[in-house]
């Protein structure tokens, strides 16, 4: 983990030397870029290992650059801080919506930042036993990073793989959104609860080509549980 490599897309030079500091002082490798477009150049030199996005970039916007990210195949899983001023609650769930893993709204701590930095790398490598797991119809596996229905192959990005093993693997039993994030993002993760939700948004819409969303039920002030009971029934 301590010779991954982070490419900083901010648009503002203090900032991004800055941030460039702190990556490399945590022995970690820094590439730069300031808008969108040197982003790309970047990528296509070398595929970082996490990117840290300034949500307000000169010409296309960081969140407009994370759902490029995400819809290309060659950087679709890779992880995206997004940073930002912007504290509003809708601008934090339209952040993450547009696939970042994590968010910080400036000003930040530089050790904070290492700490998402270090666990959002960790949520990115695989740490689940290698058995292929079946339920409700679909099939996951780890070593492989593949999830089937009906032998049809279903596209996750690596959260939501990880969120579908652990209901698979637990699967009739109600976890609330703090359960989740203890044991899918792990318990020194600094993620906001409302996170989980997005996720499972990501992790349904991801299912229902198949006509699987439905496993993942919401059960009213307590939480979620994976459950094929209704599905066998149809």
């Amino acid at each position: 983990m301590m010779s991954a490599r982070i490419l900083i897309v901010e648009d503002e030079p203090a900032i991004q030397e800055l941030l460039a500091f702190n990556v490399t002082q945590a022995g970690f490798q820094a590439s730069r870029a300031e808008d969108a477009e040197g982003a790309w150049r970047e990528i296509r030199d070398h595929v970082p290992d996490l990117i840290l996005l300034d949500w307000m970039l000169p010409g296309i916007s960081g969140v407009a650059l994370a759902k490029q990210l995400r819809a290309d195949a060659r950087t679709k899983e890779i992880p995206i801080i997004m940073l930002t001023a912007r504290g509003d609650e809708r601008d934090k769930i339209s952040g993450l919506e547009s696939g970042a893993d994590d968010y910080m709204t400036k000003p930040f701590s530089p050790r904070e930042l290492m700490a998402r930095i270090r666990a959002v790398l960790r949520r990115h490598v695989p740490q689940m036993p290698d058995e292929t797991v079946a339920a409700g119809g679909l099939e996951l596996s780890p070593s492989k990073h593949r999830v089937s229905a009906k032998g049809s192959i279903l596209e996750l990005g690596p959260t939501e793989f990880r969120l579908l093993h652990f209901f698979m693997t637990h699967a009739e039993r109600v976890y609330n959104r703090t359960q989740l994030l203890d044991q899918v993002w792990g318990t020194q993760v600094f993620v906001e609860e409302r996170t989980v939700d997005v996720h499972i948004r990501r992790l349904r819409a991801a299912l229902e080509p198949a006509g699987m969303d439905k496993l993942i039920q919401t059960v009213r002030g307590s939480g979620y549980r994976f459950s094929a009971i209704d599905q066998a029934r149809i």
